[in-house]
């Protein structure tokens, strides 16, 4: 049986992904951090919704990085993903969720707390099955925003 059999269809293009078995389950090659890591239903949304926004709205790996660490509030937490433009300075966060969870309050909460941190302009939730996108002000108001934008966005020095 394959892994993704397991992981109900994602409301993204599909698109293929390297996954192994270990000895305690299945692995998903992550292209980002360059390794393999476990599979897990929130992993599979990670890898495919990167993917998509690699494939389809032209965001560059080499400026797109999983799990990284932040202080906030003196202890460190991870963001999902952080995208950011050629100075290297943040300008997206995603949060993921698996496609079970319900996205609500405290995931929203939880990915404006990051933005304390790192002052992104879009903040990203998904669950693979819904995506929610906002867009951040500067003055701690957000507006969500129809669709995901495109990687030529973030070239707009207003929006960098």
């Amino acid at each position: 049986m394959q892994p993704e059999s397991n992981f109900p269809v994602l409301n993204l293009p599909e698109s293929p992904q390297q996954v192994r078995a270990n000895g305690n389950g299945f692995e998903i090659f992550d292209p980002l951090r360059k390794k393999w890591v476990a599979l897990t239903p929130e992993e599979w949304v990670r890898q495919n919704f990167t993917s998509w926004l690699i494939k389809s709205k032209g965001y560059r790996a080499s400026l797109m990085a999983n799990e990284v660490g932040i202080k906030l509030n003196g202890m460190t937490r991870r963001c999902d993903t952080i995208v950011y433009n050629t100075s290297l300075k943040p300008v997206a966060i995603v949060e993921y969720k698996a496609p079970g969870v319900v996205i609500n309050q405290q995931v929203f909460d939880q990915i404006a707390r990051y933005n304390m941190v790192l002052g992104a302009r879009i903040l990203i939730v998904s669950n693979g099955i819904k995506h929610y996108c906002c867009r951040f002000d500067g003055s701690n108001s957000y507006s969500f925003i129809a669709e995901v934008p495109d990687y030529s966005f973030f070239s707009d020095t207003q929006n960098s």
